[in-house]
């Protein structure tokens, strides 16, 4: 089990291109449907968890993924395995070629990635999203609330207003909380 997860996560590092968020969906991929490591449910609390602490996302996601499937060795062979493919493509590019970038091919074909990773991306979110409004007893609530957070991100991108990410994730922590009071109100 203890390879298995150094294995695994090193394959998610190597083959995925674009970053933590990037990763999110092959981490699933992996550790809930194919390996069924994760139940879905915990794989969502571990995203919370691995968005919400200070790291990269994949970093966190693979320790904790790690721990909860061989305690401390799986934790650090896990993050070892999702970090140590970066860490080799970037030895060898800083190594052999100064202008990497600037090469014609290598900025055209990273203008491509550029545009899938962001397709990912957006994939992921729906997935989430799609999740998260099946799961919930509050399906209208949680639409609402997915478009006005992306409406948000969205103006301040197009105004340059500048709002923090973190703002916006306190704001969801504080509704999170009225509704679980609400909900808890209305039990009794």
């Amino acid at each position: 089990m203890i390879l298995q997860l150094f294995i695994t996560f090193f394959k998610i590092g190597l083959f995925t291109i674009g970053g933590g968020y990037a990763m999110i969906s092959v981490v699933k991929d992996e550790c809930v449907d194919n390996k069924k490591w994760l139940e879905h449910e915990e794989f969502l609390n571990l995203l919370a968890i691995a968005e919400s602490t200070p790291g990269p996302i994949a970093v966190n996601m693979a320790t904790y993924t790690g721990y909860v499937k061989g305690k401390l060795i799986g934790a650090i062979l896990a993050t070892i395995g999702v970090v140590l493919p970066s860490i080799i493509v970037i030895s060898i590019i800083s190594t052999f070629l100064k202008n990497f970038l600037e090469i014609k091919i290598v900025s055209d074909a990273f203008f491509g990635i550029r545009i899938a990773v962001s397709i990912i991306i957006i994939k992921t979110a729906y997935g989430l999203l799609k999740t998260e409004i099946n799961n919930s007893m509050y399906k209208a609530l949680t639409i609402i609330l997915f478009v006005v957070f992306a409406l948000t991100m969205a103006l301040s991108e197009l105004l340059d207003l500048n709002i923090s990410n973190m703002l916006l994730v306190f704001v969801a922590v504080i509704l999170g909380v009225i509704l679980s009071l609400v909900r808890s109100v209305k039990k009794l």
